[in-house]
């Protein structure tokens, strides 16, 4: 008997793509006005809307006099929402914004009548490793989705493994998200096409029903759809119309046998576009930047405020997420849409850090206006190395900071700000005009600590934290005398206080707080760090050492001996590709020598050491006029300036490249050449460390090229490359070197012939911006050196160290004042344990909490303490329901399993 078959009516909506957002929302509009009509003019109408509760949310906010509509069609099934706010691309957001992702988009359906418990993911070009464990964590035990299934797989559903272990009965869209339409061109043949689509895919189905998805982008079904399904549904082959979550959990078997651990990036049923990992970088930094910003607010909000804050942070991450679409961060948008993406970014960042500033501005109340706060995101202790502008030494004289046990720690002079802010000569008459700079107390931006009246001068001097009072009507007053007395011409000064930048090494605890002041005083006899030093070449801490060449790269020395040579090798080629997939021209020209080296020696230490290397190149302007598959003739020098670094008491060297691009239609590239040729690498995001080969699996009609995603660190053999934001990487030259992406820049969303993909990802809609020209281009990143790979040098929490920076903020308090000892907060102790957030909860029923998320984030089980001001713990699921209590004794400890996510709330 021929296999029943299930259609299921649905769009795919891009939010934003070849248009900006509110373009696509009047479409929307219209596509979902249509389809509340066809719902209840006909009861056997269903839809499925794509999974994502950004569709539903942005449709009411136009129209909200139908959200009552939109409810009973939810409640009574026919309209399944959710689980998702967006349909993100996975490999470009932290793990964290998976999870708050999921989160958002659940409760949005919830206040409409309930979520589709499926986790549909349609679109994403590919898949993250832990998407299963995710899902199962939040209660779902099923997932659809079409990209990245390896050739394994050759039925239509497979059981989808995370690396803890977790599943998902897995939907395989195979061919793709629409499928059906080809059966309903023709509606008085839907019964013959549909009966020739089963028998060719048949060897997929076995004895379920075929699923025909009904549906394309950016479209509502046609009103007629159930009729016509009506009329070709028979005895021989009956046809039902449903959603998606009721074709998975009324239709199909679970028995599904066929498994597939891990990531899904593989090509062989449909493009991936690995492209969009490396273009249009900025998207990605602004990305990375506001994750971290609303990161850093949510624990120092939850830590050190007694003010929630939660509204706002709800804001920040509502705009990181919308801005996560597969069609958003990834870059394939017009320059218009990409505008869009970066302003929204910034405002999430923006929205963050007023609530991080104002948690903060809390304990700097009782800290003394002379001195600061040290505020460490992170929860272990560390030592964090501060900049802050302090009171310069007078001369001979030796500044030190002082912490509140009276210890002394080292301070390294970066600079002096000079001391002479104005000097004027104007007449006696003009004395008045001088005064209306004065606001209050404030003048050129510090604060007027005492002035010098005589007859035809005036000398203000200038504090960031004054002595006594000032009164600016008595000023007035005194000077128009002054001025009387003594007509003719005037000598008006404005001298501020000798002030110097400054690096400190303090002592800060677990998600905690200290603070310092900076004075003169005698240099610790013994600091607790060994100090970085540098020769005119050379940078050294005792635990990395940094020559470099001839050639402007670097050899690095690890503190286990570990040497990797070649470090910084830059290595430019033409793109004659799109914002979707690389293309090199056919006759490419690489530029890989520098023509001019030049090495500057910029701090010698003893908390930070460093040098900026600036090397020239010729790179090529353009791609050949006329023909794409050569670079063109005419060169433009390229400075590229590579600032080197090291700090105190880091096994790592820092690294950050910076250049002015001039260049269209090009690739950069950073390698870092390995002591002997590896087989596989390994990155970290979104909650695991990933293992990948040298090559990739084709199929489908797109090239293979083994480029992959690193969010936090890659790694090669002995080579660790710390990063600052979602990047592009590859192991080339047969593993001898790991290359990390620095610029792809292309001029198109799609090019219609492409030599490494063979149909079309979007229209050729011209995308200037994405070349980068006239922009500058810098990336920040560290290389660590360690021969037992990255969980021998402790990747995951040097990492985060990295990434998370101390915050720093001055007291407020009157000048003067005993310091107040340090804070600690949460203490987190555990090897290999990856701390995604920190936040205040409320619980109507439990009351105030504050959220704790952990991660295994290696293949063998490990044990974890938490410490720190609460009594009770309870593990929760993803999204926030109560699983079981912990027991706590002097603190809580876990047990995580392989690769394990756990949320805690503690009380």
């Amino acid at each position: 008997m021929p296999n029943p078959a299930v259609f299921v009516p649905h769009f795919h909506w891009d939010r934003e793509w070849y248009e900006p957002f509110q373009v696509f929302r009047h479409r929307l509009v219209t596509a979902l006005d249509t389809v509340l009509e066809t719902a209840e003019t006909d009861p056997d109408f269903r839809f499925t809307v794509d999974g994502q509760m950004a569709a539903v949310e942005d449709y009411l906010e136009m129209r909200p006099e139908n959200r009552d509509r939109v409810a009973a069609l939810v409640r009574e099934g026919r309209l399944a929402v959710g689980p998702w706010l967006i349909l993100l691309d996975e490999f470009l957001c932290s793990g964290e914004t998976i999870v708050r992702n999921l989160q958002m988009g659940w409760a949005a359906a919830e206040r409409l009548g309930g979520a589709m418990p499926i986790g549909y993911l349609p679109d994403m070009f590919g898949h993250v490793a832990q998407m299963p464990q995710i899902l199962a964590r939040a209660g779902i035990e099923h997932a659809a989705l079409w990209r990245g299934v390896p050739g394994t797989v050759d039925g239509h559903a497979f059981r989808w493994r995370a690396p803890d272990g977790s599943e998902v009965r897995t939907e395989f869209l195979f061919d793709g998200y629409d499928n059906g339409l080809d059966v309903l061109l023709v509606p008085d043949r839907i019964r013959s096409a549909l009966a020739e689509y089963a028998e060719m895919t048949a060897g997929r189905w076995g004895g379920d029903p075929v699923l025909a998805m009904s549906g394309t982008d950016h479209n509502a079904p046609d009103p007629r759809l159930a009729d016509w399904l009506r009329k070709a549904s028979g005895e021989e082959r009956p046809i039902t119309v449903a959603t998606l979550d009721e074709y998975v959990r009324k239709h199909v078997r679970d028995d599904v046998t066929a498994v597939v651990t891990g990531e899904l990036r593989s090509h062989v049923r449909g493009n991936i576009l690995p492209g969009v990992l490396s273009v249009r970088l900025g998207l990605k930094q602004r990305m990375a930047a506001a994750e971290r910003t609303v990161d850093h607010a949510e624990r120092m909000n939850a830590l050190w405020s007694g003010r929630d804050d939660a509204n706002f942070l709800a804001l920040a991450w509502h705009k990181i997420i919308e801005s996560t679409a597969h069609d958003s961060v990834v870059g394939s948008g017009t320059d218009e849409t990409c505008d869009q993406v970066a302003a929204r970014l910034a405002e999430a960042a923006q929205t963050a850090r007023a609530v991080r500033d104002a948690a903060l501005a809390e304990p700097a109340a009782g800290v003394p206006g002379d001195a600061y706060l040290v505020a460490n995101p992170l929860p272990s202790p560390r030592t964090a190395l501060v900049e802050v502008d302090v009171v310069a030494a007078p001369d001979g004289g030796t500044l030190v900071a002082t912490t509140a046990d009276g210890a002394a720690h080292p301070v390294q002079l970066v600079s002096q700000a000079p001391t002479v802010l104005s000097d004027e000569r104007l007449d006696a008459s003009q004395l008045e005009r001088v005064l209306r700079r004065i606001h209050r107390r404030e003048l050129f931006g510090l604060l007027i600590n005492g002035y010098e009246l005589t007859p035809n001068s005036l000398v203000f001097h200038l504090a960031e934290v004054p002595e006594g009072s000032f009164d600016l009507m008595t000023l007035r007053g005194e000077v128009a005398a002054a001025a009387a007395a003594h007509p003719g011409e005037w000598q008006v000064r404005t001298l501020a206080q000798a002030r110097a930048t400054a690096l400190v090494a303090v002592p800060v605890p677990a998600a905690g707080l200290a603070a310092f002041r900076v004075g003169t005083g005698d240099m610790p006899a013994a600091p607790a760090l060994r100090g970085a030093t540098a020769t005119a070449d050379s940078l050294s801490n005792g635990l990395v050492e940094v020559a470099v060449a001839a050639d402007g790269t670097l050899d690095v020395t690890g503190v286990d001996g570990t040497v990797l040579s070649g470090v910084g090798r830059l290595v430019d080629g033409g793109d004659r590709g799109d914002s979707y997939n690389y293309a090199p021209p056919a006759h490419d020209v690489l530029v890989s020598e520098p023509a001019r080296v030049a090495v500057e020696l910029l701090e010698t230490g003893p908390l930070r050491a460093r040098l900026r290397v600036t090397r020239v190149y010729e790179w090529p302007e353009a791609l050949a006029d006329g023909d794409r598959d050569r670079r063109g003739g005419r060169t433009v020098p390229t400075p590229v300036d590579m600032l080197v670094e090291v700090r105190a008491g880091e096994p790592f060297v820092r690294v950050s490249t910076s250049f002015l691009n001039r260049s269209a239609d090009h690739r950069l590239r950073l390698h870092v050449p390995l002591p002997l040729p590896v087989t596989t690498s390994a990155s970290a995001g979104q909650f695991a460390v990933t293992e990948r080969g040298l090559t990739a699996e084709g199929g489908w009609g797109e090239y293979p090229l083994p480029t992959f995603p690193a969010s936090t660190f890659v790694a090669a053999g002995p080579a660790t490359v710390l990063l600052d934001h979602s990047a592009e990487y590859e192991l080339v030259d047969d593993g001898s070197a790991l290359a990390v992406t620095l610029l792809r820049a292309i001029g198109s969303i799609s090019v219609n012939i492409h030599p490494l993909r063979d149909e079309p990802a979007a229209s050729e809609i011209p995308a200037p911006g994405a070349q980068d020209l006239g922009m500058r281009i810098e990336n920040r990143f560290a290389v660590l050196p360690w021969a037992s790979g990255w969980q021998g040098a402790n990747a995951v929490a040097l990492a985060e160290e990295f990434r998370g920076d101390c915050l720093v903020t001055r007291g407020t308090a009157p000048g003067g004042a005993p310091l107040p000892p340090d804070t600690a907060g949460l203490h987190v102790d555990g090897r290999d344990v990856h701390v995604s957030g920190i936040r205040r909860i409320t619980d109507p029923e439990h009351g105030p909490g504050t959220e704790l998320r952990l991660t295994a984030m290696r293949d063998t089980a490990t044990a974890v303490r938490v410490t720190g001001a609460f009594t009770e713990a309870t593990t929760v699921d993803l999204l926030g329901r109560p699983l079981a209590p912990e027991p706590v004794r002097d603190g809580l400890e876990l047990d995580l399993g392989p690769w394990e996510i756990r949320t805690v709330v503690l009380r």
